[in-house]
């Protein structure tokens, strides 16, 4: 009974450190954007309505970054003060171990682990759409940008190649189409088209204005025709996602676009799969933090809790700086997307252990 009224305790304590941390955390976000933004703003004549309305949609994204270092920050907070009010050491005589103190401070992480990974795979993706649409709609710079895509190559099963010269979202139109397929180095056909757009009753592509080379050993057979129907892997949906930003799509959605891009040969996907994995394993930070922060504060130290909230926020920030130049990595193609997203957590799961062990002792 005394070890679940210590645990509700000490909960109630983190609870309450926690929102009060990431509150402060997320009005100093908020401030230090609008002063880099306010040029902006101005520029294109928002209201305080308008900009309370693009900030509005921009705290789930904000949550998620500041979420891992809040969490830090209150644990070491709250087991900071019981080190030093000697309610920790009483505790410790009383024979509570430094994994029952992990208790409640584990179970509000789990906490703060569900709540964010609900927000990365569903709400901030769409408040992500919603800023960007509120950008494009506003801003002077984004509101005559031509959202089309040119020279895109893509590779099929079979040993067939697409080239789209252009192609437009809005008309849902592709240009300038041509389509070669090889057996093993050895070219059989192509076909060049004017344009190509999607019969959805049959569920193929019609060329128009198609020219058609068949290769073989006794010479190339040449014919043309108005329109043609072919059937490729590649739909429309892929098309119209082009455009479409990995932090957009919820984690169902992104999966399905991963999915079908690999399926059309669509390359350059370390970037979408990076965010893809980084959507679960961000979640993660806020749990696995507390495990430097917990046991890091357990013991009183010369600098008392001033030398603890530093390293607090120095371990926090350097989460989000690591997480930032190994997802680079990630983009680039130089680290596997999946451990890209994960090694941040791995290594603070890694320090976090090595410190608790020590606090042990």
């Amino acid at each position: 009974m005394a070890m679940k009224i210590l645990n509700k305790y000490i909960f109630r304590q983190f609870t309450q450190a926690f929102l009060f941390s990431l509150l402060t955390f997320l009005c100093l976000f908020i401030l230090i954007s609008i002063v880099e933004k306010l040029d902006k703003f101005m520029d294109n004549n928002l209201t305080p309505f308008e900009i309370a309305e693009f900030y509005l949609y921009s705290i789930p994204s904000i949550v998620l970054v500041i979420s891992p270092i809040s969490a830090l920050l209150s644990s070491i907070l709250v087991a900071g003060k019981l080190a030093i009010s000697s309610e920790l050491p009483a505790m410790r005589s009383a024979g509570v171990s430094m994994l029952q103190l992990l208790y409640p401070f584990l179970f509000g992480g789990a906490l703060i682990l569900g709540m964010n990974l609900l927000n990365s795979w569903w709400i901030a993706p769409t408040s992500f759409g919603l800023t960007r649409s509120f950008e494009l709609h506003h801003f002077k710079q984004n509101s005559d940008e031509v959202q089309a895509n040119h020279n895109i190559h893509l590779v099929e099963a079979g040993g067939r190649i697409i080239s789209i010269g252009t192609f437009e979202p809005d008309r849902a139109m592709l240009s300038s189409v041509s389509i070669e397929k090889f057996n093993g180095a050895k070219l059989l056909s192509r076909i060049d088209a004017d344009s190509m757009r999607y019969d959805a009753a049959k569920r193929q592509w019609l060329l128009q204005n198609a020219s058609m080379r068949l290769f073989s050993e006794e010479g190339e057979v040449f014919q043309v025709e108005p329109s043609k129907l072919v059937k490729l892997q590649l739909s429309p949906a892929a098309l119209q996602e082009l455009n479409l930003q990995p932090d957009e799509m919820n984690i169902i959605r992104h999966y399905r676009y991963l999915q079908e891009k690999q399926r059309a040969g669509f390359a350059g996907l370390e970037r979408s799969l990076v965010k893809f994995h980084t959507k679960t394993a961000m979640p993660f930070a806020s749990l696995i933090i507390m495990l430097i922060g917990v046991p890091l504060a357990a013991k009183k130290k010369r600098g008392g809790l001033a030398s603890e909230i530093t390293i607090a926020l120095f371990a926090g920030f350097l989460y989000i700086g690591l997480q930032r130049t190994v997802g680079m990595a990630g983009y680039q193609g130089a680290l596997n997307p999946l451990l890209a997203a994960w090694l941040p957590n791995l290594l603070f799961l890694g320090v976090g252990y090595v410190i608790y062990k020590k606090a042990l002792d």
